[in-house]
């Protein structure tokens, strides 16, 4: 078989595999423990909601660090999914104020009381009892009684071991239960007892350990040694529970009595997800008073309005832009468009499979991304074009085009994706995430439209040569 119909095969397979990932309703992809949804998520502009604007509660003359501000952002973002949103977006814009979007929500008091919770950190004692996280519990922290039970002590810490993949028997030599994502609640009556709270806690810091695995290291203040090494001491094997907001962070075992202030939360931790606990434990509220100076609402009416003239735009551009190529280079054009049509629908099955959050400024980078595969293709044509004019032949012509129209494919796609890489960049630093939105979908777009240029067009214009006559039907080909 030769080298242009395994292309063939490879190109269908995409096709087929982008075919479904793109076909509305789709259940997703489920495979054991992998669980991916295909829907396509649209942003704030396309199907409303709200955009709140925070900013430093502090006097002007008092300085804000950068790295304060993006632990806040994390922290709101992560507070936020509560919400039962999965697209809220965070961004620091300058250097004092902080931009959410909420996608699909419009109800202001709700998402407002989100953004002012307390975040407190906490960590409880659970004895016995193993919790896994997510578990929202009640602890005598916060609800207070006369006798003054309700006090938290803070106090020192213990090695603590969280690893994901240990069973009970490897807990009784001193590894951890697993943690296991759930929802559930204990029962009302149950209080458990909080031993000292996260404003204890002096330094926490993402490190690794001997074998490379990522882990949370922490350190606590003087006045909470003796105590939190008295509790270590007595309930070795026990569970002691990091509980953030009244949920359950992570319930690991305490392996030793620690009596130094200073302590490791091993687990299965990717470095996001160490540093997401580090942030937790470093400020179980936020690190920097923030007032909403703005929030407002926006409508899907709008949202959905400008995206049906979008599509509109694009289905009148795609055709007269069909009947151009169709018109001036003929079987080429005819080619060329299967190309476009085929670039169109592995995009579009990138995005959901990323996911990629669809926005107004995100269509048009799209968009301008397909003006790119195009351009390819017509330089490919104009060399074959000439090449003919010179006198090759068919097939000496078309494998011509291609080897002299590639570098300057490869050129100008490349600076496409550098100045993307730059813009999404900037859009990062500062907050600017509608540029983030154009830059991200027309890199993902130009990456795909280089390698169409290269698989598809190519392969599509050589296997045209097996059933064409190279002399009658050369006026096919723009000749």
């Amino acid at each position: 078989m030769s080298r242009r119909y395994i292309n063939l095969i490879i190109i269908l397979v995409l096709l087929a595999a982008a075919i479904w990932v793109d076909l509305p309703n789709n259940s997703g992809i489920n495979i054991g423990s992998f669980q991916r949804s295909l829907e396509t998520i649209l942003g704030l502009d396309l199907q409303g909601g709200m955009q709140v604007l925070l900013e430093v509660d502090l006097p002007e003359s008092t300085p804000v660090d950068a790295q304060s501000m993006q632990d806040a952002r994390q922290i709101l973002e992560n507070r936020s999914n509560g919400l039962g949103v999965s697209e809220v977006i965070f961004q620091v814009a300058g250097e004092r104020r902080i931009v959410g979007e909420f996608p699909g929500l419009t109800n202001t008091d709700e998402v407002i009381a989100v953004l002012k919770e307390t975040g407190q950190l906490e960590f409880v004692d659970l004895g016995s009892t193993y919790l896994p996280e997510g578990t929202v519990i009640k602890t005598d922290y916060g609800n207070s009684s006369d006798d003054g039970s309700a006090t938290a002590t803070p106090e020192a810490t213990a090695t603590l071991e969280a690893t994901a993949e240990a069973t009970p028997a490897a807990a009784a030599e001193g590894e951890a239960q697993p943690t296991v994502e759930a929802t559930a609640t204990t029962p009302e009556e149950t209080i458990w007892h909080t031993i000292m709270t996260g404003d204890q806690l002096s330094a926490v810091a993402v490190t690794t350990d001997q074998l490379g695995n990522y882990v949370v290291q922490f350190e606590l203040k003087p006045d909470g040694k003796e105590t939190f090494a008295d509790y270590t001491t007595n309930n070795v094997g026990k569970y002691l529970a990091i509980v953030l907001d009244k949920q359950v962070v992570s319930a690991p075992t305490i392996d030793t009595p620690i009596t130094e202030g200073s302590g490791i939360i091993r687990g299965n931790f990717t470095y996001d997800s160490a540093n997401a606990l580090a942030i937790q434990l470093r400020y179980g509220s936020l690190p920097i008073p923030l007032k909403v100076v703005e929030s407002r609402v926006i409508g899907p009416t709008l949202g959905q309005d400008s995206l049906n003239k979008s599509l509109l735009a694009g289905i009148i551009g795609f055709a007269l832009v069909t009947l151009f190529m169709i018109i001036y280079y003929r079987l080429p054009g005819v080619v060329a468009i299967l190309a476009i049509i085929n670039y169109a629908l592995v995009t579009l099955a990138l995005f959901k499979l990323i996911p990629v959050t669809l926005t107004l400024p995100g269509i048009a980078g799209f968009l301008l991304s397909t003006g790119g595969a195009l351009d390819a293709n017509i330089l490919m044509f104009e060399r074959l074009k000439e090449e003919l004019h010179q006198g090759r032949n068919l097939k000496q012509a078309v494998e011509l085009s291609w080897k002299r129209a590639w570098p300057s494919i490869r050129d100008s796609n490349i600076a496409t994706i550098i100045t993307s890489i730059i813009l999404f960049w900037f859009g990062s630093q500062y907050g600017a995430t509608i540029v983030k939105g154009f830059a991200l979908t027309l890199a993902l777009g130009v990456g795909v439209s280089l390698f169409n240029a290269v698989m598809v067009t190519r392969t599509l214009l050589t296997l045209t040569l097996d059933f064409v006559d190279p002399v009658k039907h050369l006026k096919w080909f723009g000749a």
